[in-house]
């Protein structure tokens, strides 16, 4: 049982359950283990095991029952738009084990586009960080961001695989007050499937990102990738509220209104 030591039992094991079903161990569709078989698989009694069941039919990713065996259910979590900045602090916020692995972070010059979106010469230097990020324990997105100098070199003295890079940042005295989001799909390149562990044309949720300091300066120009299976955006607005969000049809098209980020 690849569970932690920490938490009652049950969440252990709901965790595992969870994850077996998120990474098609148990299949969509299909009837999971028996308590029997789950209590004998764990070495526990059926306390702890109907109780991690509830808690995941609870969350819908066991439906059916009535004298039936449960069936498995995977539901994407849901992210809100305010907080796009911050993958730990979402993943935390529903309940789920952030994780990445750290692919590179590399000093390099910048290309024409990311230049260009920073505010820099062309060739000027910058450090570029690609990480896959997981939902416990199964990869959801890969993370690609290229940062300016001044910002990016804090990179090589802090470890990404450690946390959120956002919070170490901000921990050094980096000013990271707000971001500019524009979400469309794009089809998963060799490099995106092979760490997402899909095929190669996958649709993916793509989130490209551009944040600033409180005076407006860029900092940092991203490229996130989602599975659609593992993450979808909400937007929430009021009735005479200010416009957070807006449609982007092209890189040519007019700036997206800024949307504030909680601190």
């Amino acid at each position: 049982m690849k569970t932690t030591e920490d938490g009652p039992l049950h969440q252990r094991l709901g965790a595992e359950f969870r994850r077996r079903i998120e990474a098609g161990e148990w299949p969509e569709g299909h009837p999971v283990p028996s308590e029997g078989r789950l209590c004998e698989e764990f070495g526990t009694s059926r306390g702890p095991v109907r109780q991690a069941l509830a808690q995941l039919r609870a969350e819908g990713h066991l439906v059916g029952g009535r004298g039936r065996p449960p069936v498995a259910r995977r539901v994407t979590p849901s992210q809100p738009f305010a907080s796009l900045m911050s993958f730990t602090q979402w993943a935390h916020s529903i309940g789920r084990t952030p994780g990445q692995f750290t692919v590179e972070v590399a000093r390099r010059r910048a290309t024409p586009d990311t230049a260009a979106r920073l505010g820099l010469d062309e060739g000027a230097p910058v450090v570029d960080l690609v990480r896959l990020r997981q939902l416990d324990g199964v990869p959801a997105m890969i993370e690609r961001s290229s940062f300016v100098l001044d910002v990016g070199l804090h990179l090589f003295a802090v470890d990404p695989d450690a946390g959120s890079v956002y919070e170490a940042l901000t921990s050094r005295g980096v000013d990271l007050h707000h971001a500019r989001h524009t979400i469309d799909a794009i089809a998963a390149d060799r490099a995106d499937a092979d760490l997402l562990n899909t095929a190669e044309g996958q649709p993916l949720l793509r989130v490209r990102r551009l944040a600033f300091t409180g005076d407006g300066s860029p900092v940092e120009f991203a490229d996130d990738r989602y599975l659609p299976s593992m993450a979808t955006f909400t937007i929430e607005n009021t009735v005479g509220g200010r416009t957070v969000a807006g449609r982007d049809h092209s890189d040519s098209a007019p700036p997206l209104p800024t949307v504030k980020e909680p601190q």
